[in-house]
């Protein structure tokens, strides 16, 4: 088998054989390395160098305390720019351009053997003669004089309105009535009649569905008794539309705004608290909570059947001022801190509750109150003031502890569960 050799001598034309045991100094760049400086050498240098350093600080210093006429000028010797403006006039100061040695102006000094010459126009002029002065020049233009040929123009006649005619005027016509001051306004007459409510009215005025004695109605418009109103059928399709919910209402909502971080029952509404047996057969959508207002009001602490509606009339006949419809409640009570209080319960004072009291100084009107079992009694109301149960129960020494409202007019709340609701059916009416 053949082995190969590598010839390690160096073949290159012109290289020199060194010989064996010699070794090349390791290459630093392109140069020879530069020898290492000693310690005494670097001293020596630094030295020099930090003399030098501090001869040319020195020569700097003293260059800047040489005194101001010593060295050229400088830009900045100059005054500053505020020096520089001139003074006003009122300081006393030389204008500008302004050379105080200059004569006064006057007559030039005469020379020797020369005539005088003066300047006519410095000369003093003679006073005048009163025949030569001339009448001072007017303008024709301007002159506040009445001009000759001419006539005023004419003073422009107006037309004059006749002034309005009041009904405490003295005049011949004492006939004379402002028929926008008579009447009622419509939109009441028709809330009078159930025909709406008065801002359903007013909607319908404003669309044109209203016709008073075959013409279209105005908004403000004032009718007479026995006026015919006609009613587009557009209306009462709107009308139709408007909803009424009824509610069991849970202790710890408020009926109408929210109040004192309570919130109102009006948030209850919604597709998951849909009663399932609802009767009605509509489904829940948005449009069906807006407008919600409650018509009557139950405590925070009082729960039972609250009614909430977009109808102006369903409001108008249950919280009317006319409103005639009953009202029915549970309220369960305590005498003196013990239970069972009908067998105690004065026969005097029941019939207080029934009719005699006054609240806020008025006369409540009858009510109906009866005992149902040993500490509850039923009250049915025809009005609706503020916390009126609770506070007839505290005129006769009863304190309430429990209070549902279980029917309004011929509505009963049923089975309805609590913090749920169902629609009022089309055929359902409260009185």
């Amino acid at each position: 088998m053949a082995t190969l050799k590598l010839n390690k001598k160096n073949n290159k034309p012109g290289a020199v054989d060194k010989p064996e045991g010699e070794r090349r100094g390791p290459l630093r760049g392109k140069g020879v390395s530069r020898p290492r400086q000693s310690l005494a050498a670097a001293q020596t240098e630094r030295a020099e160098r930090q003399a030098a350093f501090e001869q040319r600080r020195a020569a700097e210093e003293a260059k800047q305390q040489r005194p101001a006429a010593a060295r050229p000028p400088r830009r900045d010797d100059g005054p500053r720019f505020e020096d520089r403006r001139p003074q006003r006039r009122s300081e006393g100061a030389q204008q500008p351009y302004e050379r105080q040695d200059r004569p006064v102006r006057g007559p030039r000094p005469e020379f020797a053997g020369e005539p005088s010459r003066r300047d006519p126009r410095h000369e003093p002029r003679p006073e005048a003669r009163q025949e030569d002065r001339q009448e001072p020049r007017r303008d024709q233009r301007r002159a506040t004089g009445p001009r000759p040929n001419v006539r005023p123009p004419e003073p422009r006649a107006f037309p004059q309105r006749p002034a309005p005619r009041h009904r405490d005027d003295d005049d011949d016509d004492d006939n004379y009535r402002d028929p926008s001051s008579e009447g009622e306004r419509l939109s009441k007459h028709m809330t009078a009649l159930g025909m709406a409510s008065r801002r359903e009215a007013d909607e319908w005025i404003g669309a044109g569905w209203v016709r008073v004695d075959g013409k279209m109605a105005v908004l403000g418009q004032r009718v007479q008794p026995g006026v015919k109103i006609e009613i587009d059928p557009r209306a009462h399709k709107e009308q139709a539309k408007q909803v009424t919910i009824l509610l069991n209402k849970p202790i710890g909502y408020v009926s109408g705004q929210a109040e004192d971080g309570y919130e109102p029952a009006s948030v209850l509404i919604k597709s998951a608290n849909q009663w399932s047996e609802d009767p009605s057969g509509l489904k829940f959508h948005i449009g069906h909570s807006r407008g919600l207002a409650p018509a009557g009001r139950l405590d925070i602490d009082s729960t039972g059947l609250l009614v909430l509606t977009q109808d102006g009339r369903v409001a108008k006949t249950l919280i009317g001022e006319d409103s005639k419809v009953e009202k029915e409640y549970l309220v369960r009570v305590e005498l003196a801190g013990e239970g069972a209080p009908m067998v105690r319960f004065p026969a005097q004072d029941l019939a207080l509750l029934n009719h005699g009291l006054e609240l806020d100084g008025v006369q409540l009107k009858p009510a109906k109150v009866s005992w149902i079992n040993d500490d509850q009694l039923r009250f049915v109301l025809r009005e609706g003031r503020k916390r009126q149960i609770r506070r007839m129960c505290e005129l006769v020494g009863l304190k309430v502890v429990g209070l549902k409202r279980v029917r309004i007019g011929r509505i009963n709340l049923g089975h309805l569960p609590p913090g749920q609701w169902r629609f009022l059916s089309p055929w359902e009416r409260f009185d």
